[in-house]
């Protein structure tokens, strides 16, 4: 089986950690212990299939990762610099590059690097604040936005696609749980760098 972009498709079986289970194990996370005995840290129950979970959360990091690696090769430049567009759309106000330092975790200097490759690329605009000309906001330029917006629409339709065998009450718990996961995922702590 491959995916829509000719790849294999993953198994859809295996254990959070890519080990496949022994045959008759469960991997439901209930009463804060993970299926087979080990504990989770006093987490609370998880009704639900973690390692399938996990697989598939994969999967798709896998997918729309790799739409990205092309886009960025399309537009000549680094994977960073797409996650910095993104974070500068997604953003709920003006971003900084101190506000992209903070989304993107980075140094001061590789934030700068960063948005001077971007500018220089025509994807992004620094503007000044009026009130405070101290502030630099960075705004994605338009016609960068309409590339991105035509290389990225495959994406869209895919979710389009999946969503039309779901009902509108099942895509809100699923948008619940997916911006639950994101919020959790965003107070997870990186390591060290140099580690």
């Amino acid at each position: 089986m491959e995916t829509s972009g000719g790849h294999p498709a993953r198994p859809h079986g295996g254990t959070a950690d890519g080990v496949p289970p022994a045959a008759g194990d469960g991997h439901t996370v209930t009463a804060g212990r993970a299926a087979g005995g080990a504990a989770t840290d006093g987490l609370p129950p998880f009704s639900g299939d973690l390692a399938a979970f996990a697989v598939q959360l994969r999967r798709m990091h896998g997918e729309v990762g790799r739409v990205i690696q092309q886009y960025a090769a399309r537009q000549n430049l680094h994977v960073t610099d797409v996650q910095a567009l993104a974070a500068i759309l997604d953003a709920p106000e003006p971003m900084t590059p101190t506000g992209l330092r903070a989304v993107l975790g980075l140094t001061s200097g590789a934030v700068t690097a960063c948005v001077d490759r971007l500018e220089r690329a025509g994807q992004v605009r620094r503007v000044r604040e009026d009130t405070d000309r101290r502030v630099v906001h960075l705004h994605y330029a338009a016609d960068a936005r309409a590339a991105a917006r035509t290389h990225f629409r495959p994406l869209a339709d895919a979710l389009v696609r999946s969503g039309a065998d779901f009902d509108e009450h099942e895509l809100t718990v699923v948008l619940r749980f997916l911006t639950a996961l994101n919020d959790s995922l965003a107070e997870v702590p990186g390591l060290p760098a140099g580690r």
